[in-house]
This record gives structure tokens, C-alpha cells and sequence, in this order.
């Protein structure tokens, strides 16, 4: 690539008297990860690329789906059924073919995070879950690794950077400063369950690829110890310092090997999978007669169920009225997305004695796709 096209392409940045030409040799000589080409992930990866990241990479297992178009418009349905990842690393080489994209198609582990951030300067945080985010915080900690978080949630989002140093400050914090443990099963709903309003990921997304691009270039500051959360219904900005927590590294591994055999799922509380029914299982089981389904989930939550025999007991009141439910059958439960049904599980089971109860994997939304997709083909 010839300075001249480098220029013409970069030439709006380029021309700011704080950024130059050394700022974009700067992003071009930088590697970043983003993690989740989904709701965070499409709109930073496009400004990342759109401003010359030299080297990006894109880790993500799932596949586009209808009901991700709302917010994630690196995607059309021309993609539906297609691997994220693949179809971002091929969107974003249109956008800009002078960078190298590297897609990643499979889930993020501690059994091969280690390796694969260690090829790369940034980590970016596009995640939706709390394992995850646990997971890179203390990689990035071992690794040494800037992490530049976000999260969204119904007309709410945050951004922050963890484990930056920078010279005007003598220490610098991660994400188990901000939240030392994870928060109890169940307590804090998911995108999936609760919604999330299709421009806040374009926005925090959008924030988060400002933050890689001033940690690369050293212009401007980082929100490197703060957290920045933005309300898109009265479009309010509020900024908070994080502190140091004094035992926020009691659970961070050791070491490569720690980190490894870290279950940060048993961590986050997701147990109980060795009880889970995939959708396949679940139509065998609601056929037959003597099988219970239980819905889990609050009175009013969508999508409403008609296409067979149900109870709705609201995980919030199990415990209260576990003694209504039939001894002498199978029972599957489900909710939106197979979390709170686990921990449904786990109370039927320590309540009653019983040993033949299920949570629906991946929940009731994962259902419902799974018949969509039979019904076509």
C-alpha cells in the first residue's frame, strides 16, 4: 500500500493536529481482539477497521440469527445460518482489504484464551456474559493485556478500560475491582431475557472503539480506573472511579496453568448441566404422556407458549409452591435461556427427592428457533 493511498483513505484523521501521521502508523502496526462479533462487537469492529487497526482479530462461536439484526448491522439476512465470525471478517475486508482480519470460529475457553490473546495488543470485550468477561479479565491480568470493556442491558449501557498503566497513575485496576464476585444465578437477567434497544450496543460498541483507538495512538485519556455508563432513555452520562479492591485478585489464577483449570462457569454459578435437554430431546419428551413442562419464567414474559400443556410457577416463587407439583411424572423446565431453568432444576430436585428433572438447553427462544428452522426446511 502507497503512502499516497494510506493518506487519501486516512487523510480526516490524519490531518488533526493531535493526531498526524504517527497516530495512524500507530493503528497500523496494532493487534486487537475483539471478542463477540454480536451487539458490541459489529460496531467496533467497523470503526476499528474503518480507521486502519492494522491487524484485528474476531472470536466468535454462534451463528447470525434473525432477531440479531436489530442491533448487530454488520449483518443482513443474506447472512442468517452463517458463522459470525466469518461473515464480520469477510464484511470488514471490504470495508477496508489493506488490513489483515483473522476470523475465529469457535468459543473462547480458558483451555485456549492463553494462546490466543497473547497474539494480539487489545483486548475488546464484546461478550454477553458474565463467564466470559471473568475469564478474559484474568487472562488479560496474567497476560499483562489493556481490556476495554462493555456491556448493555434494556436502554442502558457501560464502558470501561481495565489493567492499563499509565504514568500519571500508580496503580491500575481490572474488572474484579469493579465486581470483586459474580452476581448470584438469576439475579441479573440477560439481553435475551430482559431486551436491550437496538441503537445502546451501537453506541457502547462505538464507545469501546474509541477507547482501543486513544489507547493505541496515546491521545486524549482513557477511562482507564473509571466506568462510564450511558442511559439512552433521558441520554444521561454518568462516570464513576474505580478503586482498588483490596481481595479482588483472590480468585484471579496464579498462573497459565491455574488459569487453565479455572471452571469459570462453575465460577458464575452455571451448574447443574449434566441435567440439560437439547430441543431435539425436549420434542421426544413433550410427546409422550407422564412429562411435566414447567415454565419458569415471570407472568408476561415473551415469547408466550401454546403449542402444548404447560404450568408457569416463576422461578421467584418456586420455594414457595414447590409442593404443588406432581411427584409422579418427568419434569422439564425452561425459561428464556436455560439459566434460571438450572436453578430450577437444582430446587425441585433438593425440595422433592425427585432424580428425572430437566432444564431445556439454551431455553425456550432456542426452541422456538430450532421449530422455525424445521417448519422452512
Amino acid at each position: 500500500m502507497t503512502k499516497h493511498i494510506t493518506y487519501e483513505r486516512y487523510q480526516r484523521q490524519i490531518i488533526l493536529k493531535e493526531f498526524g501521521a504517527a497516530a495512524q502508523d500507530k493503528l497500523l502496526a496494532a493487534k486487537v481482539l475483539v471478542v463477540g462479533a454480536g451487539g458490541l462487537g459489529c460496531p467496533a469492529l467497523q470503526y476499528l477497521a474503518a480507521a486502519g487497526v492494522g491487524s484485528i482479530g474476531i472470536i466468535d462461536f454462534d451463528l447470525v440469527e434473525l432477531s440479531n439484526l436489530q442491533r448487530q448491522t454488520l449483518f443482513t439476512v443474506d447472512d442468517i445460518g452463517k458463522p459470525k465470525a466469518i461473515v464480520a471478517a469477510q464484511k470488514l475486508k471490504l470495508l477496508n482489504p489493506d488490513i489483515q482480519v483473522d476470523a475465529y470460529h469457535y468459543k473462547i475457553t480458558q483451555k485456549n484464551a492463553w494462546d490466543l490473546l497473547g497474539l494480539y495488543d487489545i483486548i475488546l470485550d464484546g461478550s454477553d456474559n458474565f463467564a466470559t468477561r471473568y475469564l478474559l479479565n484474568d487472562a488479560c491480568v496474567l497476560l499483562n493485556k489493556p481490556l476495554v470493556y462493555g456491556a448493555v442491558l434494556r436502554f442502558e449501557g457501560q464502558v470501561a478500560v481495565f489493567n492499563l498503566p499509565i504514568e500519571q497513575c500508580n496503580y491500575k485496576t481490572n474488572y474484579r475491582d469493579l465486581f470483586p464476585r459474580p452476581p448470584l444465578p438469576n439475579t441479573v437477567p440477560s439481553c435475551t431475557e430482559a431486551g436491550v434497544i437496538g441503537v445502546l450496543p451501537g453506541i457502547i460498541g462505538t464507545l469501546q472503539a474509541a477507547e482501543v483507538i486513544k489507547i493505541i495512538t496515546a491521545i486524549g485519556e482513557p477511562l482507564n480506573n473509571k466506568l462510564l455508563t450511558y442511559n439512552v432513555s433521558n441520554n444521561r452520562f454518568y462516570e464513576f472511579l474505580i478503586s482498588p479492591e483490596k481481595n479482588c485478585s483472590i480468585n484471579i489464577p496464579a498462573n497459565k496453568t491455574g488459569f487453565e483449570n479455572f471452571d469459570y462457569e462453575w465460577h458464575c454459578g452455571i451448574t447443574n448441566k449434566q441435567y440439560e435437554i437439547t430441543v431435539d430431546e425436549f420434542d421426544d419428551l413433550i410427546m409422550k404422556e407422564g412429562v411435566l413442562v414447567m415454565d419458569v419464567r415471570e407472568i408476561g414474559e415473551l415469547p408466550a407458549i401454546d403449542e402444548f400443556p404447560l404450568i408457569q410457577i416463576p422461578l421467584s416463587i418456586l420455594e414457595q409452591r414447590v409442593n404443588e407439583i406432581s411427584t409422579n411424572k418427568n419434569i422439564v423446565v425452561f425459561c428464556q435461556s436455560g439459566i434460571r431453568s438450572l436453578k430450577a432444576v437444582a430446587i425441585i430436585r433438593a425440595k422433592t427427592g425427585l432424580e428425572q428433572v430437566y432444564s431445556l438447553k439454551a431455553g425456550i427462544e432456542s426452541w422456538k428457533k430450532h421449530n422455525r428452522r424445521k417448519a422452512i426446511f
